[in-house]
C-alpha cells in the first residue's frame, strides 16, 4: 500500500494524541476521562491505528494496557511530532517578539542556584517578558531523559564523564570546581591548613549521588585514598545545606559557581583543605537534529557571555564584602579578599 494511503490519509495527530493519552494513563477508561471523550471512541481509535499500521500497539490485560515494541516506537515519534508542532508555534510567536517566547531548562539545583540564575537575570533584563521554565534533574539519566522526551530545550549541568551520548550535543561553558565549606561558627575556621582526612568524622551534608562512583565528591575522596564519609544529612536541597551549615556543626562540599553566582548567605566560609585538582566541566547539552527555538538560542548565547567572565579561583568564589564590613572568626589569610 502506498504511504499516502496507509499513513498520510489514515494517521492523524488527533489519533496520535489519543494513543499517547492511553499509554500515559495505562488504561483506556482513564484516558477517555482525561480527554473528555467516550471509551468506545478511544477503543475505535486504537483499533484504527493498529489496522492502519498492521501491528499490535498495545498489550491488553485486566490490569490495563502496556505498549508493545511497536507501540513504544510509535510513542517515541509521536512525542517528537507534537514537540515539533509546539516548537513551530513558539518560533512563529518569537519571530515577531522574543518577549513572547519561553525556554525550558533542565538543571541540577546547584546550577539553578548559581550559573543558571545568573544567566536568567541577565537575559530577563533584556527580554523582561520572556518565560523561563526550570526542570530539576539531578542525575545524568534524568538529564538525558528530559532532553530525549523533549520536556526541556536544553540542560545545564556538570559533566560526569568525557564520553558523549551519540544523540546529544554538549558545549562546555566553563570548568567548575568544589570547595569544602562551613558556617561562621565552625571550629575548623581558625586553621590555616586542613587535611581532608581530618574531617572524615565530621557531620557531613551530602547529596544522594555523592557516594556514587563517577561523582565529583567520590573522585575527590578517592584521590586522597579515602572513603566518602558517612553523611549525617542526605539531601539535594541547597536550602537545607545552607540552614544547617549556619549552625556551625556541619560541613559540605559546594561548587564554586554556587558561591560565585548564587545568593548564598555570607555565613559560608571556604575551609583551606587543599583538595586534589578536580576539573568539572559545566556544559549546555541539547538534543541533536532538533531545531532550537529562538528563545533557547538566546539563552545559550547569554550563557556564553556569563561564562566568559567566569573565573572561579578560591579568592573569587565568594562574593566580596562591602568595604568597612567586619568578618568574624577564622584566619584572615585563608579568606577570599574583595
Amino acid at each position: 500500500m502506498h504511504w499516502t494511503d496507509r499513513i498520510g490519509r489514515r494517521l492523524n495527530p488527533h489519533d496520535l494524541h489519543i494513543f499517547m493519552a492511553v499509554v500515559e494513563q495505562g488504561n483506556m477508561a482513564r484516558a477517555a476521562d482525561s480527554l473528555a471523550i467516550s471509551r468506545p471512541v478511544v477503543s475505535r481509535t486504537i483499533a484504527g491505528l493498529e489496522h492502519a499500521l498492521g501491528v499490535r500497539l498495545l498489550d491488553r490485560s485486566p490490569q490495563g494496557v502496556e505498549p508493545t515494541l511497536y507501540g513504544r516506537a510509535l510513542l517515541k515519534r509521536s512525542v517528537a511530532v507534537f514537540d515539533e508542532l509546539k516548537q513551530s508555534v513558539r518560533d512563529i510567536e518569537s519571530l515577531g517578539d522574543p518577549n513572547s517566547g519561553e525556554v525550558r531548562i533542565g538543571c541540577t539545583e546547584p546550577m539553578a542556584a548559581g550559573f543558571v540564575a545568573a544567566v536568567i537575570d541577565r537575559l530577563s533584563r533584556q527580554y523582561p517578558q520572556l518565560v523561563f521554565q526550570l526542570e530539576l534533574c539531578t542525575t545524568p539519566a534524568q538529564q538525558f531523559h528530559v532532553l530525549r522526551e523533549r520536556k526541556c530545550d536544553l540542560v545545564v549541568a556538570r559533566m560526569w564523564t568525557q564520553s558523549s551520548e551519540p544523540d546529544l550535543d554538549a558545549e562546555v561553558m566553563f570548568d567548575d570546581q568544589v570547595f569544602v565549606v562551613a558556617g561562621q561558627r565552625n571550629k575548623w575556621l581558625g586553621r590555616r591548613k586542613i587535611a581532608l582526612a581530618e574531617l572524615a568524622d565530621e557531620h557531613w551534608l551530602l547529596a544522594p549521588v555523592d557516594s556514587d562512583p563517577g561523582s565529583p565528591v567520590f573522585a575527590i575522596f578517592h584521590a586522597c585514598g579515602l572513603e566518602v564519609p558517612r553523611a549525617r544529612v542526605v539531601s539535594y536541597s541547597l536550602n537545607v545545606r545552607t540552614s544547617l551549615l549556619a549552625t556551625g556543626r556541619f560541613l559540605a562540599i559546594v561548587p564554586a559557581s554556587v558561591l560565585r553566582f548564587g545568593a548564598t548567605p555570607s555565613v559560608l566560609k571556604i575551609l583551606p583543605c587543599g583538595l586534589p585538582p578536580s576539573v568539572q566541566p559545566v556544559a549546555v547539552t541539547t538534543l541533536k537534529n532538533r531545531m532550537l527555538s529562538p528563545t533557547a538560542k538566546l539563552f545559550i548565547e547569554c550563557a556564553r557571555e556569563v561564562a566568559g567572565v567566569t573565573k572561579l579561583t578560591p579568592r573569587q568564589a565568594v562574593k566580596p564584602r562591602p568595604k568597612g564590613q567586619r568578618e568574624g572568626g577564622g584566619d584572615r589569610r585563608a579568606r577570599p579578599r574583595p
